[in-house]
């Protein structure tokens, strides 16, 4: 059983989200906050496995809420915004959050989402993570992060990351590079454990930040 957590300042949002995860076998909403402080405490109390976060609220918004949920490894967050090109949303994938979704995503594909979060998977593809990059990033912030902390990476890893940044499936990476899948999810494997990255969306902003991937450049 997958336990949820609701984190929105709108009353129906939130029971429009724990009809559509409560109606599913193997989902259970156990606890609802109306605010990111109320959320902290909550998940320490209630140490759900997914937290569906906005971002927008009063008192603290969800981008520190996610901070200091993942920083205490309470759960795993998945944030929820009305805007598809937010820098409230990139604020917490840089934050740790596992990824985001808008708040009109069909029932079926929020469900499958949060199962995946669940399981340790991330939930935004890296097409969209880029787009987000592209657009708060830009050519002129430089980077962000010293290149150094990639030296860890075998050249082959450091390609490999380089297309994963670039939006790339694992499918598509194998056909890319000739290898099979299992390689490719090996490969991903040791980026993200050399780097201590949560998921591979940590490491598509990573690359963005350490200058590996610029913004705006295939």
């Amino acid at each position: 059983m997958v336990r949820v957590m609701l984190v929105d300042d709108q009353e129906l949002m939130r029971m429009g989200f724990r009809m559509v995860l409560d109606s599913q076998d193997g989902l259970d909403v156990v606890g609802e906050a109306e605010n990111g402080e109320r959320a902290v405490t909550l998940a320490e109390e209630l140490r759900p496995d997914v937290v569906l976060m906005d971002v927008r609220m009063p008192v603290l918004d969800g981008v520190e809420a996610t901070r200091r949920i993942v920083a205490d490894e309470t759960a795993k967050v998945l944030v929820m915004t009305t805007f598809d090109l937010d820098e409230y949303a990139l604020a917490a994938l840089r934050g740790g959050a596992s990824g985001f979704l808008l708040k009109d995503t069909p029932p079926a594909d929020l469900v499958a989402a949060v199962q995946s979060v669940a399981s340790g998977d991330a939930v935004v593809s890296p097409s969209v993570t880029r787009r987000l990059l592209d657009r708060f990033l830009g050519d002129s912030a430089g980077r962000l992060r010293d290149a150094s902390v990639l030296d860890v990476l075998t050249e082959r890893e450091r390609e490999v990351l380089i297309l994963v940044a670039k939006g790339l499936s694992n499918t598509e990476l194998a056909g890319k590079l000739f290898l099979s899948e299992a390689t490719i999810k090996t490969h991903i494997g040791r980026i993200l454990s050399k780097l201590d990255l949560r998921d591979r969306v940590q490491a598509v902003v990573l690359a963005y930040e350490t200058g590996l991937v610029r913004p705006g450049h295939e």
